[in-house]
C-alpha cells in the first residue's frame, strides 16, 4: 500500500514563460537533450499537492529548496547560503540575486508565502505534517534576506525537512491554478513543452548560480534540456536504452539484469527503501503476546526471506530511514532474534502455549492463527515471500492464512476493519520524525498507529531525541529503533534496490529526486 504520509518518503497548456534581460533565463541553445524514462505521468505539478515519486522527479528539475543533502547526507546550501538552527526554529539567510523563471526576485517573503500556503488547512496539502512539520510558521525579513521557520515544540530535523520544500515563485505563487500544468520555480530548468502521458521537456536556464553548494549551469557539458519520457514498461525502457534512445532510467524489476549487459550503458545500484512487516498488537490479536512475536521471528531466516522478497536484488537492512539519512549507521544488525526454529517452539512452550492433536499451538482454548495481508501490486516476489513466511510458521505449528489485498482495499483493511495479524507494509520515510505517528501515539481510527504499538522505551527515547537539533540526537534515534526491533514491533527484512542506468551521460538521482545540476552529457551528440 502506498500512503501519502509515507512519503517518505513527492503538464499540458499554460506553461510559464522565462524572463529576459540579465536574469537567468531559458537557454536558447546549448548541449544535447538528456532523455530520462519515468514510469507514469507526473500529473498535477503543484509542489504543495505532490503524492508520488514521479511528480517529485519532475519538480526537482524546476524548483529549488532552501538546502540540499549531499551524497554523504551532509546539508549543503541551496537558496539559503547560511542557517542558524535552534531546537524549535531555523533562520535562513538567502543568497543574493536569486530569480524565478519569469525574472522576478525570490525573497524571504516568497519562502514564507510557500509555508503559509502549505500549512493553510484549506490547502489540504499531503506535505503538511510530513515534509512540513505541524504548526510550522514563517517570519520573513526581506531587508536582511532572512526567513525564520519555527515550530510550537522542538523539532529535531527542522533543517533537514526543508530539503523537500520546493519553493514556488513568480506567477505560480499568485495563481496556483497555473501549476496544474506548468512550473513556476527558480530551479536550473523550466518546463517549456509538455505532452501528457508522453513527454515533458525542461529547458536549461542560463545564468543559474544557486544550486547545491553553489552549483551553476555554466558547464558546457550540461544538457540544454531534459526530456522526461513516460514509459510504463521496464521492458520497453530496457529496449530504449539498448537502442540508445534514452540517456537514463531507473529499473527495479527483472529487466535490470538485461541493461547491465548493454554496450555503452553503465549501471549503478542504490538502496530504495526498506521492506518490513508489523504484528498487530491490539487486544485479541496473537501479536499482543511478546512471546508469539519472538517465536515467529525465530522461525524465519531473514536473509532467505529478503532474497525472496526482492528476487535476490536486495541488501541487508540498516534502519528504517531511506538514504541519505541524517543518522548514518546500522541499527538493525544484532537486534533481531537469531534464526532458530527449535528455540521458537521452546519460546512458545515457556509462554504457556501447547500443541494440540492437529499440531497447532493453542493457549486458553485459542489456536495460534495468524492472518497475514500483503499488497497485490508488489508482484510475484512479494507473493513468494508471503508463502515463505507461511511455510516457516506452519512448520513450527502455526495456522497461517494469507490474503493478497489490492491497493484500493488496503487502507480499509489495515486501519478500519483491522482484519489482520501480520501486515507487510513498507513505509519509506526520509526522517525518523516521520515515523512517530505510525509507531506510537493514538491507535487507529483516532490516530495513525495502525498496529496498536505501545513501546514505552521508544516513546521515551524519541521524546528526548526530538528536543535535540539534527544529528545531535542520533544516538537516541538509533536506540529508539533498537527498542522497536528487540520488541518485535516492526521487522525490517531487506532493503530494496534499484538499478540506475546511464548512456552518454552522468547524473545523480536519490529517492526519485534529481540533483539537476549534476547532469552531464559525456558522449557527444547521438
Amino acid at each position: 500500500m502506498k500512503r501519502a504520509k509515507a512519503i517518505a518518503a513527492c503538464l499540458a497548456a499554460s506553461l510559464l514563460a522565462a524572463g529576459c534581460g540579465s536574469v537567468a533565463q531559458a537557454g536558447s541553445s546549448g548541449g544535447d537533450a538528456f532523455s530520462y524514462a519515468i514510469k507514469s505521468d507526473p500529473g498535477l505539478l503543484d509542489p504543495a499537492q505532490v503524492q508520488n515519486t514521479t511528480t517529485y522527479t519532475a519538480l526537482s528539475l524546476a524548483y529549488d529548496t532552501l538546502v540540499h543533502a549531499g551524497p554523504d547526507g551532509r546539508m549543503v546550501s541551496g537558496l539559503a547560503e547560511t542557517w542558524d538552527v535552534r531546537p524549535a526554529s531555523v533562520t535562513f539567510t538567502l543568497r543574493r540575486g536569486v530569480t524565478c523563471a519569469d525574472g522576478s526576485p525570490v525573497t524571504a517573503s516568497t519562502v514564507a508565502a510557500n509555508v503559509a500556503h502549505i500549512t493553510d488547512p484549506a490547502t489540504k496539502s499531503p506535505a503538511y505534517g510530513v515534509v512540513v512539520p505541524e504548526g510550522l510558521t514563517a517570519k520573513a525579513d526581506d531587508t536582511a534576506r532572512t526567513v525564520t521557520l519555527s515550530t510550537p515544540e522542538p523539532f529535531a530535523f527542522i533543517l533537514q525537512s526543508t530539503r523537500y520544500l520546493f519553493i514556488v515563485c513568480g506567477p505560480g505563487l499568485k495563481d496556483r491554478a497555473r501549476l496544474a500544468s506548468g512550473t513556476s520555480g527558480s530551479g536550473p530548468f523550466q518546463l517549456t513543452s509538455a505532452e501528457p502521458n508522453q513527454s515533458y521537456t525542461f529547458t536549461k536556464r542560463d545564468g543559474y548560480a544557486w544550486g547545491p553548494d553553489g552549483a551553476t549551469t555554466a558547464d558546457p557539458a550540461m544538457p540544454g534540456s531534459v526530456v522526461l519520457k513516460v514509459v510504463g514498461s521496464e521492458s520497453t525502457t530496457a529496449n530504449l536504452l539498448q537502442s540508445h534512445e534514452l540517456n537514463g532510467a531507473q529499473l527495479a524489476g527483472p529487466d535490470r539484469a538485461r541493461v547491465t549487459n548493454i554496450p555503452g550503458v553503465t549501471t549503478t545500484v542504490q538502496a530504495n527503501g526498506t521492506q518490513e512487516f508489523f504484528f498487530h498488537q491490539g487486544k485479541g490479536h496473537p501479536g499482543s503476546d511478546p512471546a508469539v512475536r519472538k517465536a515467529l521471528l525465530q522461525a524465519v531466516d531473514m536473509d532467505s526471506l529478503g532474497a525472496i522478497a526482492t528476487g535476490g536484488t536486495g541488501r541487508p537492512p540498516t534502519g528504517l530511514v531511506m538514504d541519505p539519512k541524517p543518522c548514518p549507521g546500522d541499527t538493525v544488525t544484532g537486534h533481531l532474534p537469531v534464526h532458530d526454529p527449535v528455540e521458537a517452539k521452546s519460546t512458545l512452550y515457556a509462554a504457556g502455549w501447547r500443541r494440540g492433536s492437529d499440531g497447532i499451538w493453542a493457549k486458553e482454548g485459542k489456536r495460534l492463527t495468524i492472518r497475514m495481508i500483503y499488497g497485490t501490486s508488489s508482484g510475484e516476489t512479494m507473493a513468494a515471500a508471503a508463502e515463505y513466511l507461511a511455510e516457516q510458521w506452519k512448520k513450527i505449528g502455526v495456522d497461517v492464512r494469507l490474503r493478497a489485498v489490492s491497493d484500493a482495499a488496503y487502507g480499509e483493511i489495515e486501519a478500519v476493519t483491522q482484519d489482520w495479524d501480520v501486515n507487510w507494509a513498507p513505509l519509506g520515510v526520509t526522517l525518523p520524525t516521520q515515523l512517530l505517528g505510525t509507531l506510537s501515539g493514538p491507535f487507529t481510527p483516532d490516530g495513525g498507529n495502525f498496529a496498536h504499538l505501545t513501546n514505552t522505551e521508544y516513546e521515551k527515547l524519541t521524546a528526548q531525541a526530538s528536543k535535540q537539533p539534527g544529528t545531535a540526537g542520533c544516538d537516541l534515534w538509533d536506540r529508539s529503533e533498537h527498542a522497536l526491533f528487540e520488541s518485535g514491533d516492526i521487522v525490517p527484512v531487506v532493503d530494496k534496490t534499484v538499478t540506475i542506468a546511464a548512456h552518454n551521460a552522468t547524473f545523480r538521482i536519490t529517492s526519485g529526486l534529481f540533483d539537476a545540476t549534476s547532469i552531464r552529457m559525456t558522449g557527444g551528440r547521438k
